[in-house]
């Protein structure tokens, strides 16, 4: 079984032509809101791949409440662990250009609310043979406290470094596999502007320093990992996205339910990147994400 310790939003969309410079103002071209939070969509990630799946979270009192676990609920992930606060559900707001990119401000409202307590019953819950999954919508506090009693009880975490945070690179550190995108593994590693050689040779330094599994996701260009000391990558598919909001989390639940369900690394990762790639071809984080039919088509 998978736990999600992590964010549930509603997130905003704005599709513009193109995304606008600071300061400028651009006219939009149309507008929807959709069920979001990087934690929800990688627990409905996992579900519709065919994981069971527990989501930990906190929504508010609110309008946005229910619309943001709808789709959760229709999956069929364990939602027995959501409270409700007094708090605001948590929201994004999204711009989405012409050619898929995307810029995006999260408001944490009731995602704010978690802390050391709502980890430590969220671990006491778990088996030893579950999969814990983090990311960093939530107070850093919560997640610290997560990892470390996950730790304790020898449980298998996966943390995904974003939204790339200052407490990122230190919290990524105590996790027994890391997912991050270019970026966020430029943080990591402590290094800027890495080209393709730089990058695999900082993923074996830090696998070598830490034995952590270390997963980069690379766009277009697929995945590259370190795993038991081997330098694994896989492709996606060639597509032309629309909307590139939620292929990442999509990544991420695919990929932490191939390991769940006993898949190979490799295995795992190609499917998760297959599945991130046809993310990207519908608007919205969770209406986007495929179901495990879909992602068996294209494998």
């Amino acid at each position: 079984m998978i736990t999600v310790f992590g964010s549930i939003n509603m997130d905003l969309i704005a599709t513009t032509t193109r995304l606008p410079k600071p300061g400028e103002t651009v006219a939009g071209k149309d507008f929807s809101t959709a069920a979001g939070g990087k934690g929800a969509n990688q627990a409905l990630a996992a579900t519709r791949a065919g994981a069971r799946v527990r989501m930990v979270g906190a929504v508010g009192s609110d309008a946005f409440a229910a619309p943001a676990l709808e789709l959760l609920d229709r999956a069929g992930t364990d939602l027995s662990s959501v409270s409700k606060t007094s708090a605001p559900t948590g929201t994004a707001l999204i711009l989405v250009g012409g050619d898929g990119e995307n810029m995006i401000a999260v408001v944490p409202g009731a995602n704010g609310t978690l802390g050391e307590a709502d980890a430590r019953a969220a671990i006491d819950a778990m088996a030893q043979t579950d999969i814990l999954m983090l990311q960093l919508e939530i107070p850093a506090g919560a997640v610290e406290e997560a990892l470390s009693r996950a730790r304790d009880r020898e449980i298998t975490t996966i943390i995904n470094i974003a939204p790339l945070t200052a407490e990122a690179a230190r919290l990524g550190r105590m996790a027994n596999i890391v997912v991050a995108n270019e970026t966020e593994f430029e943080r990591l590693a402590a290094r800027d502007g890495m080209g393709a050689d730089e990058r695999e040779k900082a993923l074996l330094r830090l696998h070598e320093e830490t034995g952590q599994t270390l997963v980069v996701t690379l766009g277009a260009d697929g995945v590259i990992a370190v795993h038991q000391g081997e330098l694994v990558q896989v492709s996606g598919l060639k597509i032309v996205p629309v909307d590139t909001v939620g292929a990442g989390d999509t990544f991420c639940g695919y990929f932490a339910a191939g390991l769940d369900q006993g898949l190979s690394f490799k295995d795992a990762l190609r499917r998760a990147a297959v599945a991130g790639s046809l993310a990207c071809l519908k608007s919205g984080a969770q209406p986007s994400i495929p179901l495990s039919d879909e992602v068996a088509t294209r494998l």
